[in-house]
């Protein structure tokens, strides 16, 4: 069967993710040192102390990683002292100040060709496990839809994640095809909901799993080259 749908990950598939987490992290510091300086100081091995606990009270946060965030922020802010109102309040601010710090992003180059070629051709999905918001990034027009994971507290690499996402396409799995940078959450994990799975792999490294990918890229530029292989095989 010939693909109809196409669903990418994000991070570190449309953009490398790590600069702009640094960034944001340093910006939501500078943020709480002069808005809730008691919290200033505080070490990160503390926040992630934090988080651990929060995790092991409410399990279902694990994969809501805007509100663990939010939840952290809170608790780190009222252990520093400020009253649970104002904490609150500082929490939701500064959780925007990163949120905010987190969307500087620079997409590859590639990406928006690539997109308009595509989606020309096939519908195309988001399936993240991250909390990047392709409307605020201005690239919300290619997409059929964006499924994230905190949405309805399922994570890749569950399969009812992708199968979410072929409900949304309206297309059976074998008319799917997926596209990430993740062995497991994104090439293990579409396989395993019977979707096809292309590695984005651009620093070529060795595939280390049992299962291969059904297809590996460089560089997104590669990908209509693909499907149009495996559309011609399929008629």
């Amino acid at each position: 069967m010939s693909i109809q749908l196409i669903t990418f990950d994000l991070d570190d598939t449309l953009w490398d993710t790590a600069p702009v987490i640094v960034s944001a992290e340093a910006v939501l510091r500078q943020w709480l040192s002069e808005h809730a300086p008691n919290l200033g100081a505080v070490p990160v091995e503390h926040l992630w102390s934090i988080r651990e606990r929060v995790l092991t009270s409410e399990p279902g946060l694990k994969h809501r990683i805007s509100a663990l965030r939010r939840r952290v922020l809170f608790h780190a802010l009222e252990e520093a002292g400020y009253a649970h109102g104002e904490a609150s309040e500082l929490a939701d601010k500064s959780f925007e100040v990163f949120l905010h710090a987190r969307h500087q992003i620079e997409v590859f180059p590639e990406v928006e060709p690539i997109l308009e070629t595509l989606a020309k051709h096939y519908a195309l999905g988001v399936v993240t496990n991250g909390n990047a918001d392709v409307r605020r990034l201005g690239l919300a027009d290619y997409f059929k839809f964006a499924l994230c994971a905190e949405d309805i507290g399922i994570a890749k690499p569950d399969a009812r994640l992708f199968h979410e996402a072929l409900q949304r396409g309206g297309v059976s799995a074998e008319a799917a095809v997926h596209i990430g940078d993740h062995p497991g959450d994104d090439i293990a994990g579409a396989q395993q909901a019977g979707l096809r799975a292309i590695w984005f792999n651009p620093g070529g490294k060795v595939w280390e799993a049992e299962r291969l990918p059904d297809a590996e890229i460089r560089s997104l530029t590669d990908l209509p080259a693909v499907l149009a292989r495996w559309n011609a095989l399929s008629n």
